[in-house]
């Protein structure tokens, strides 16, 4: 089965101050849920220390952007090797707004993937659809260019356990709005059965696909209980200690 994965997306929020203190009251918080796989990607500026504050506990550190060379002349860029460095497991890859405000394409998330594994971080990687995109029907099309153009070209068949596919709808990021259950199922069973036809059947039964796209408590567990939606990558509501955990704890295989 499926370990259940979420993840806080702080975004540009959180003096490295206000991150500590979280992280330092946030870890006792979830010390007891050890079956949700549990990570925070704070700003670059903080991740080293709520890595130390996270050591030794169930809460994972991600960084939330990283370039794909290792070293050299790309001022205000992170390499992989630097974010472990600096105490992360997992980078977020290719967010909604990353490809939106930055100019990220299929072709440099899937650069940036392969230097993450190389570099034995868990990619989070993120695909999804515009609304316009919606509109046309085209949402299933997207989600094939980005997985065979994106994905593909950077994860063979052995890594594919290793790899979270974060699918945000970017009409649902900071919005207010979310798919409903039924079409975030359709979306995640689709990169399944994508996953499935690139990698074979083991391979896509245990590549998590989480859900990412106002994602706050009160939405959580209808989504989650979706057979093909492993977890969450929350954005807004992480930000709220207690909300992120009260999203932790109703993302447990066992809560009714």
């Amino acid at each position: 089965m499926r370990i259940p994965f979420v993840a806080a997306n702080w975004k540009m929020f959180k003096t490295v101050q206000e991150a500590f203190l979280y992280a330092k009251e946030f870890a006792p918080v979830v010390k007891d849920i050890t079956d949700v796989e549990i990570v925070l990607a704070p700003p670059f500026t903080a991740l080293h220390t709520v890595a130390e504050a996270l050591r030794n506990t169930n809460v994972g550190v991600a960084g939330q952007n990283m370039h794909f060379e290792r070293e050299g002349a790309f001022t205000g860029e992170t390499s992989a090797g630097m974010l472990v460095e600096a105490g992360a497991g997992y980078v977020i890859i290719g967010h909604s707004e990353r490809r939106t405000l930055f100019g990220e394409t299929d072709a440099t998330v899937a650069k940036k993937i392969a230097a993450a594994l190389s570099a034995d971080l868990v990619p989070i990687a993120c695909i999804g659809e515009t609304l316009a995109e919606r509109e046309r029907g085209d949402t299933l099309a997207v989600l094939d260019r980005q997985i065979h153009d994106g994905l593909a070209p950077a994860v063979d068949p052995a890594d594919v356990s290793k790899l979270v596919v974060a699918y945000e709808p970017v009409w649902a990021i900071g919005t207010g709005r979310t798919a409903t259950a039924e079409q975030a199922q359709e979306a995640h069973a689709h990169i399944r059965r994508r996953l499935r036809d690139q990698y074979g059947e083991e391979a896509a039964a245990t590549c998590r696909v989480i859900y990412g796209g106002s994602v706050k408590p009160a939405n959580t567990r209808e989504l989650v209980t979706q057979p093909d939606v492993d977890g969450a990558l929350v954005g807004g509501a992480s930000l709220d200690l207690n909300a992120f955990a009260e999203i932790v704890a109703r993302s447990r295989r066992d809560t009714v």
